[in-house]
């Protein structure tokens, strides 16, 4: 049973990529183009008005990138940070849980982008398109990987 298991990691890791980058971008989507119910039930931010703007070009850009697993390492540290700055400094002040503060999805955001900061991509991204070696790297990773599994 391991061994299935670790055989769908990458896959089960690319598709945790996929959701998170698409429901970070939705929220991007809906603060910068009022779209998706828009921001606190329609309309949109003004552009250039800090924090909000900014942080909704991150959401919109970075959920872009992890979604297409392109620049997926970069894309998710920035896409962390902004939330932790957003936890740090919007939430955090008002009370100390995020359950009091209405600082969950910038809680959760921020530690699912910092752990694809540390996994990597996983399978199903373009970042491995354009790896120094291409399909080559794949193969040195699956025998990587067959090496920790038999060792564990």
């Amino acid at each position: 049973m391991h061994t299935r298991l670790n055989q769908a990691q990458p896959y089960a890791l690319g598709l945790f990529r996929i959701v998170v980058g698409l429901l970070f971008a939705c929220h991007g989507a809906a603060s910068l183009f009022g779209v998706l119910g828009g921001v606190m039930g329609g309309g949109s931010i003004p552009a250039g008005t800090w924090p909000g703007w900014y942080a909704a070009v991150i959401q919109l850009v970075g959920g872009s990138l992890v979604v297409l697993g392109l620049g997926t390492r970069i894309a998710a540290l920035i896409s962390s940070g902004s939330m932790a700055y957003a936890y740090f400094k919007v939430h955090q002040p008002e009370a100390l849980f995020p359950l009091q503060n209405g600082g969950e999805p910038s809680a959760v955001f921020c530690w699912a982008f910092l752990l694809l900061v540390f996994t990597g991509p996983g399978a199903l991204a373009l970042d491995r398109l354009f790896s120094r070696g291409g399909a080559k790297s794949d193969g040195q990773d699956r025998a990587r990987e067959q090496v920790l599994a038999v060792t564990v």
